[in-house]
């Protein structure tokens, strides 16, 4: 079925749903959209790497998508894939933070290596170096790596503000009255500029990873066949890119988000 055809079926169905309220429609509207569900588990897990169960962040995924069903209004000229992401991300990021998982030596671990990098950076004036960082830690290369990896968890909490912040979005406006506020303009020329210095800041591999990942919509499989290596070790390239990225984007890290 191509573009044009399944976007014609589906606005049949909201048509139909919004008419009867249904449940057998609703039913079939949360199938037809479940794949929407898998592929923002996805780029999640790509933040957590393996501390959460792919499968398990799907399941709270689901929850998500049918509040977005509930509440959707389909007279409104709004895409519902956008609308929907948005509530399937945050019902992944509110079960995950209500559950407060990660374990103390994980904060301590991140509070560590943020002194660290602070000492090394006013002491040389640059950014810290994963080699630097490790040897100040007293640990080895891959044990730092597998730190970073740990940490993925703490990007939750940064995750969970832009999934907020994107909920409160005008969702209601028509996208055609939609323009950019000259200070939303100036936002996004400043972001660009920041992601441009800082994608620089990345080895050969972590760029491209991100290049495959956010750029190509190539899966982790995918990306690990194509680089020839794990994908753990594609997991942890992403996680060294992040924090690279974060250093120098800050709050607008969140680009990288569903």
């Amino acid at each position: 079925m191509d573009a044009a055809a399944l976007e014609a079926k589906r606005n049949k169905l909201w048509e139909d749903y919004a008419k009867t309220r249904d449940p057998k429609l609703r039913e079939q509207i949360i199938l037809e959209y479940a794949p929407l569900v898998k592929l923002v588990a996805g780029r999640l897990s790509m933040y957590l790497g393996y501390n959460v169960e792919y499968d398990d962040l799907v399941g709270y995924g689901i929850f998500g998508l049918i509040d977005a069903i509930d509440k959707f209004d389909f007279k409104k000229e709004v895409k519902f894939e956008t609308y929907a992401s948005l509530r399937i991300r945050g019902a992944i990021l509110d079960q995950i933070r209500k559950m407060d998982w990660i374990p103390r030596t994980i904060r301590q671990k991140q509070k560590k290596i943020d002194s660290v990098i602070k000492e090394i950076e006013a002491e040389n004036g640059r950014n810290a170096t994963d080699e630097e960082i490790a040897k100040a830690l007293g640990i080895t290369d891959d044990e730092y790596m597998e730190w970073q990896q740990q940490l993925l968890v703490t990007n939750v909490v940064s995750l969970n503000e832009f999934a907020d912040q994107g909920t409160e979005a005008p969702i209601d406006r028509s996208v055609k009255q939609r323009f950019d506020t000259p200070e939303e303009s100036m936002l996004k020329s400043e972001m660009k500029e920041m992601l441009v210095e800082a994608l620089s800041l990345l080895t050969e591999k972590e760029n491209k990873v991100m290049t495959l990942y956010y750029y190509e919509d190539l899966t982790l499989k995918e990306i690990s066949e194509v680089l020839e290596v794990s994908e753990s070790r594609v997991s942890q390239l992403h996680s060294k890119a992040l924090v690279k990225l974060k250093k120098k984007m800050g709050k607008y890290v969140g680009v990288f988000s569903v």
